[in-house]
């Protein structure tokens, strides 16, 4: 029998470089998912610092990145819940050209790192700031809650992203997200106001008809007429979202997510039955000599 997974994803302000503040908004939450019987709380892309590069202490701040990160593993262990803590963004000196790491980690519930992704696909203001993942293989995690994906806001818009993860047999993908209405163009925004709040409900239905796949996608909330989407969701084939955090306000949810919808899924569109076929079309960067 496909078992139940109590998923909490959690629509977080993150407030400008607040970080110690944020950060005990976070655990709050957390610790009362882990009291509703959760096993997996997901926090947003860029909780701790929110996104404001050219401010001079970001900095600083990010070099605390560790400390954070040690944080909510000692978290995770009180309070026997997995934690994906949206990112944090991490500088290191060894990094070429100065610029950061936008790092997204799953924590077990003993308290260790069961894996770790880096921000491959940056929204083109990031590209500064930031170092990409590059040409890295997407890799898939060995977790308490079974096999799992990270995925980081703009990989949302990369269908290859999941493709590589559900080759290795991801099925769980975890999307932390800073997702802004005004990241449209003027001529799009004037075209339609809530065209990125269409992209987002759209975009993360179809990956999981695509995919035979549950999507957990945490978006940063925020004060009203600041831009902030929201629309933090839990997202399975046949049903699209099974929770939905339909604002910008902060907040959490917690639903179960039935595992056995996705082998439903697959059963109907046998999506990974043809992925793993020796004639298959497509020339995806699958590292077939590993799993052959």
């Amino acid at each position: 029998m496909a078992p139940i997974v109590k998923v909490a994803v959690i629509q977080l302000y993150p407030e400008p470089l607040q970080v110690e503040a944020n950060f005990q908004k976070a655990a709050n939450y957390i610790r009362s998912a882990a009291s509703q019987g959760a096993q997996l709380a997901v926090l947003p892309e860029y909780h701790l610092t929110s996104w404001r590069p050219k401010e001079p202490q970001f900095g600083d701040l990010c070099a605390q990145w560790e400390t954070y990160l040690k944080k909510y593993q000692s978290l995770a262990k009180e309070c026997k819940i997995s934690i994906v803590p949206g990112t944090i963004v991490e500088r290191h000196s060894e990094d070429d050209e100065g610029k950061y790491q936008n790092v997204a980690y799953f924590i077990d519930d003993q308290g260790e790192i069961a894996g770790k992704y880096v921000k491959k696909n940056l929204w083109g203001p990031e590209r500064e700031h930031l170092a990409s993942s590059g040409r890295d293989i997407h890799e898939v995690f060995d977790t308490p809650i079974g096999r799992v994906g990270l995925l980081i806001c703009w990989d949302l818009a990369f269908p290859e992203a999941f493709r590589e993860l559900i080759y290795q047999g991801a099925k769980i993908i975890i999307i932390p997200t800073f997702w802004l209405l005004d990241d449209c163009s003027e001529v799009g925004f004037a075209r339609n106001p809530s065209a990125e709040a269409v992209f987002l409900d759209s975009v993360l239905t179809a990956r999981t008809f695509e995919n035979t796949c549950a999507v957990v996608f945490a978006n940063a909330g925020g004060p009203p007429g600041k831009g902030y989407a929201g629309l933090s969701q839990v997202t399975v084939p046949f049903v699209g979202p099974i929770t939905r955090l339909g604002s910008c306000a902060e907040g959490m949810s917690v639903v179960d997510l039935d595992m056995k919808i996705l082998e439903e899924a697959e059963d109907n569109y046998k999506v990974r039955a043809d992925l793993a076929k020796h004639d298959w079309h497509y020339d995806y960067r699958f590292p077939r000599t590993q799993t052959e």
